[in-house]
């Protein structure tokens, strides 16, 4: 007997969207007369420019660059080798006073300087989708969502110091360009319809002109677990270990956590050794080089015993508290960051953005912390412009925030109420 037909509304699966694939099979320039033919594309077209670039972290302990992509409409996508090639001078002549379009542009822009590649101008699409307020921003989730191609991002976190590269790569590669421009066009034009291109502009701009941070003073406090050594003198071991690792990380090139872990520098600085045999057979003591270079970590571990340079316990900085301290240490100061989380909160809402691209969290925190010593939108307009905040964000949250800092003060001043 053949089965009754299903009743009623049944869910229907919905069909996978179709992989993204390049107009080309991508292939590598790295030879001079090839690098030049393609400068030479790139110059009588027109338009914005895709750029994107590939690096080895995790891999090597520089961060250079080695995969630039470069596509312009009316070009073939350009997937140039910058230690084959050498300069990019006449790449940046083409193409320098263009908009280049990137993805998470403060990501790349370090490494394409280093080659002398600065754009004058940029279209982020992964800080422009959000501030359009798309849920997802990865290239992957933005390529789905304005073109409704599915976009495969396997190799992201692969070695691009390989060579040959393969295939697989090449053409991972060229699509994160290739499809770059209409992302650009499709974001470009909800930001229009939504009134926010002149905010836009705006965090663009301010991505184009972050300065480098400084070099941290003792970057070798960033160890992972370094706030389970006690005392100076092991503190100085972790030190000498630290910085012995990365003289060899950069002597051959690779990524230090590969060649001994955060995790061995610190067993080795918390462990009583007597002797270069205690360090070789130590448990948790592991990694790439931890026994070919045995006799390297042992001179780093004697210099940290015998050193009079010892570190300071406890080192001061400009950070604040947690704010879940600030009730006992700050009670005013939390009165008022929690006066003024909902009123920005609702805001962002209202301009349906992150609250983070509203207003930098840590500048929020600072203002409540250290509110100008005046009252008002005014005063509050220019403590935020000295912590950074762009003028689209002190336009739109300086009002506010004065507002519920007058809130949190007179509840602050009302005598508790008897409930008795």
């Amino acid at each position: 007997m053949a089965e009754d037909p299903p009743t009623g509304d049944t869910p229907r699966e919905t069909p996978p969207l179709p992989r993204a694939e390049p107009a080309r099979t991508p292939r590598v320039i790295d030879t001079r007369e090839e690098y030049e033919s393609a400068v030479e594309q790139l110059s009588r077209a027109s338009g914005p420019v895709a750029v994107d670039a590939e690096r080895a972290s995790g891999f090597r302990y520089s961060q250079r660059a080695y995969l630039i992509q470069v596509f312009r409409r009316g070009t073939d996508v350009m997937l140039f080798d910058p230690p084959a090639i050498g300069s990019f001078t006449a790449l940046q002549q083409a193409i320098g006073r263009e908009e280049w379009v990137l993805h998470a542009a403060s990501q790349d822009l370090p490494c394409l300087r280093e080659l002398g590649l600065d754009p004058q101008e940029i279209f982020d699409t992964e800080l422009g989708a959000r501030l359009a307020g798309y849920p997802r921003v990865g290239l992957g989730a933005i390529v789905e969502e304005t073109l409704g191609l599915h976009l495969a991002k396997e190799h992201s976190a692969a070695d691009w110091s390989t060579r040959p590269l393969p295939a697989s790569w090449l053409t991972y590669a060229a699509l994160d360009v290739e499809l770059l421009l209409d992302v650009r066009d499709a974001i470009e034009t909800r930001l229009a319809e939504q009134g926010k291109m002149v905010l836009a502009q705006e965090e663009f701009s301010a991505v184009l002109a972050r300065e480098a941070p400084e070099p941290r003073a003792e970057p070798w406090r960033r160890l992972s677990g370094l706030h389970s050594v006690r005392g100076q003198r092991a503190l100085a071991i972790a030190r000498e270990l630290w910085s012995a690792r990365d003289e060899l990380a950069r002597e051959v090139d690779t990524a230090a956590g590969r060649l001994l872990p955060d995790s061995s520098i610190v067993t080795a600085a918390r462990a009583r050794l007597a002797s270069q045999n205690d360090l070789a057979t130590l448990s948790g003591f592991h990694g790439r080089a931890s026994r070919s270079q045995i006799d390297r970590w042992w001179a780093a571990i004697q210099a940290g015993h015998t050193t009079d340079d010892l570190p300071a316990l406890r080192v001061k900085d400009d950070s604040l508290p947690p704010p879940r301290a600030w009730s006992d240490r700050n009670p005013e100061a939390d009165a008022r960051l929690k006066a003024a989380r909902p009123a920005l909160s609702a805001l962002a809402e209202e301009w349906d953005l992150p609250l983070e691209n509203l207003l930098t969290p840590d500048h929020l925190r600072r203002l409540a912390w250290s509110p100008p010593a005046e009252e008002g939108a005014a005063a509050i307009a220019e403590r935020l412009a000295e912590l950074g905040a762009r003028p689209w964000q002190i336009d739109a949250t300086a009002q506010p925030i004065a507002d519920a800092f007058v809130d949190a003060h007179q509840s602050l001043a009302k005598p508790p109420t008897d409930d008795s």
